[in-house]
């Protein structure tokens, strides 16, 4: 399996590891929240373990296919599953793009976590000249993940429809980075 870039990566309270089907537990739990997942891209009438059983295999498959994919986001200290954050190949009216996209739990909301998870990957595409350029897709109701975007320096470059949704398109270049 060709995997596109690292995990074991590490930002100042965070390491990553790559998704397995054991994740299904703590992932599951995530899908029981509704206020976690108004926003989310993979609403659904299945069951939280047929969700959280869904989306792993999206990630493992991502893997596969050498589209990069999200990653687990621990806490340090703890160990404590905080949620995921990874880079994305995806394709965006037409166009190939690189996206940076995070998803935290809520409990864990405010801290800090989705801004400091997503710059280690925003960090990651650069430094190892993976993209001229990293988005991020966030629909437009979701307030809280376009100012993360915007502490990390993306500015929003327009608003499409991908996916059936209203989203915004925020965007930072390599020579916009550091």
């Amino acid at each position: 399996m060709y995997l596109p870039y690292p995990d074991q990566l590490e930002s100042p309270r965070l390491r990553t590891r790559f998704v397995t089907p054991a994740d299904q537990v703590p992932w599951a739990d995530f899908f029981k929240d509704p206020e976690a997942v108004a926003l989310f891209p993979d609403a659904g009438s299945a069951s939280y373990a047929e969700r959280a059983e869904r989306w792993i295999e999206r990630q493992l498959t991502r893997y596969r296919e050498g589209r990069f994919g999200m990653q687990v986001l621990l806490e340090k200290t703890t160990g404590a599953f905080v949620g995921q954050c990874g880079l994305l190949a995806q394709e965006v009216d037409g166009v190939a793009e690189l996206e940076v996209g995070y998803h935290v739990f809520r409990k864990y909301w405010g801290q800090g976590y989705a801004p400091e998870a997503a710059r280690l990957f925003i960090d990651l595409a650069f430094s190892r000249y993976l993209a001229d350029s990293v988005i991020s897709i966030i629909d437009v109701r979701n307030v809280n993940s376009q100012r993360v975007a915007e502490k990390n320096g993306l500015q929003r470059e327009k608003q499409t429809r991908w996916s059936d949704l209203d989203v915004y398109i925020y965007r930072i270049e390599r020579p916009h980075w550091k």
